[in-house]
């Protein structure tokens, strides 16, 4: 005798069930993953250091047993990471910029730069791809707005050659360079330094095709 209809209700309801789960779970599967963008390079500029000074760390207020006591003391954090998220564990920042007074250590500069402000400094990216320095806001000189130069290098490679810029700066519209970004990469490379009790913070995630 054939089944009464209300008796194959629940078996096929089961069976939408099975059918249902593996669709909702391709359905989860195929969402993109967001994507990142590379941060942009900029130029090195004339002020490198032809050669490192002694002192080298992260702390750019410290050079030897010199203290510098110019300019809003700052600190910039951030991270290193690839083009998939994953930090760039062991990779060195360096950084490099003028005094209060603008001026760099560096030749092309004469001899006119702070002794007591290192200049430059470098932090090695831990295993959270995160880097931190002491050093000042930067400032303004020379038809320039207010910027840090940042370079990233790993295994004997330079990933990138960038520079860093201060939201709001008054200085940004005039800036050759800025100006020459793109809104998204002016984004990027244009940072906020905020007040905290120690002075300022200002935060720089860095991306790079490694």
């Amino acid at each position: 005798m054939a089944a009464h209809p209300s008796s194959r209700l629940p078996r096929r309801t089961v069976a939408a069930a099975f059918i249902a789960v593996p669709v909702l779970w391709l359905g989860v599967r195929a969402q993109p993953q967001p994507l990142r963008i590379a941060t942009p390079a900029q130029t090195e500029g004339p002020f490198y250091p032809v050669k490192l000074p002694a002192d080298s760390d992260g702390d750019l207020l410290r050079n030897g047993t010199l203290r510098y006591r110019r300019g809003q003391p700052a600190w910039l954090e951030g991270s290193v990471s690839n083009l998939d998220g994953q930090p760039l564990r062991g990779a060195q920042v360096e950084i490099w910029q003028c005094d209060h007074d603008g001026h760099y250590h560096h030749p092309g500069d004469g001899d006119r730069a702070d002794a007591a402000f290192q200049g430059f400094g470098r932090a090695v990216v831990d295993a959270q791809g995160g880097f931190q320095f002491r050093t000042i806001r930067p400032v303004p000189y020379g038809g320039r707005t207010a910027h840090i130069h940042v370079k990233v290098k790993m295994d004997g490679r330079e990933l990138l050659t960038t520079q860093l810029y201060v939201a709001g700066d008054p200085g940004n519209a005039r800036d050759f360079l800025w100006r020459s970004l793109s809104e998204p990469a002016r984004g990027a490379l244009t940072v906020s330094f905020d007040p905290v009790a120690d002075g300022l913070r200002a935060r720089f995630p860095i991306v790079v095709a490694a």
